[in-house]
């Protein structure tokens, strides 16, 4: 896997989807001030890297994921590459808004729902884990199976690994933050002090640059 994360997180760096700016930090909806942005949406625009991910994606699902009947996708950046993902696995696809639609039907799954079936969830990028578990409890609330959640791209802080673990849901990311910055320093990207300060905002992001 790791060969993977690095090999990902080099054609994030590549398109630039990845910005790296510990000068003039980023300032996330949350409210954490952050020296990255992953804007992993812009794959979608290079064929060749968005063939490399869905494949990466397809691989990861039919070797983890064994028995898998349907793919669903997280709002918004998730739709495509799950869409992608289901397309070539050839099994139904269905997403999940961030909150019920407030007209119409007003749902928060789109899509046929079959209580029972086997679904992975596909994410473009995991911080804390709220929004990503939010829409598993909702497949689950509709009756769906859900066997595990896999995204492109993850900050891996311990918050998000407690939260999955206490929902009992398998995470597997593509790439993660620890194989970026040092991808990034290979590419000089970045020197070896800005390095040290992407590693001390990875330990504690909340209060990092206030």
């Amino acid at each position: 896997m790791s060969d993977t994360a690095r090999l990902v997180a080099n054609k994030l760096l590549e398109i630039n989807a990845i910005k790296l700016n510990v000068e003039n930090p980023f300032t996330w909806a949350s409210g954490w001030r952050s020296p990255i942005y992953c804007d992993n949406r812009l794959s979608l625009s290079y064929p060749e890297v968005r063939t490399f991910i869905k494949q990466q994606l397809v691989q990861t699902i039919q070797l983890e994921f064994k028995g898998v009947e349907a793919i669903a996708g997280v709002a918004t950046a998730g739709i495509p590459q799950g869409a992608l993902v289901a397309d070539i696995l050839e099994v139904p696809f269905i997403y999940i808004r961030s909150k019920p639609k407030d007209h119409g039907m007003e749902n928060m799954i789109e899509g046929k729902i079959t209580p029972g079936q086997k679904v992975v969830v596909i994410e473009d990028l995991v911080s804390t884990g709220g929004s990503s578990l939010k829409a598993v409890e909702a497949l689950k609330s509709s009756g769906f199976l859900v066997l595990g959640m896999v995204s492109v791209f993850t900050y891996g802080f311990p918050i998000a690994k407690a939260n999955f673990e206490k929902e009992k849901v398998r995470l597997i990311s593509l790439s993660n933050y620890g194989e970026l910055i040092e991808e990034a320093l290979k590419l000089k990207y970045v020197n070896q002090e800005q390095i040290s300060n992407l590693k001390k905002w990875r330990e504690n992001p909340s209060t990092w640059g206030v």
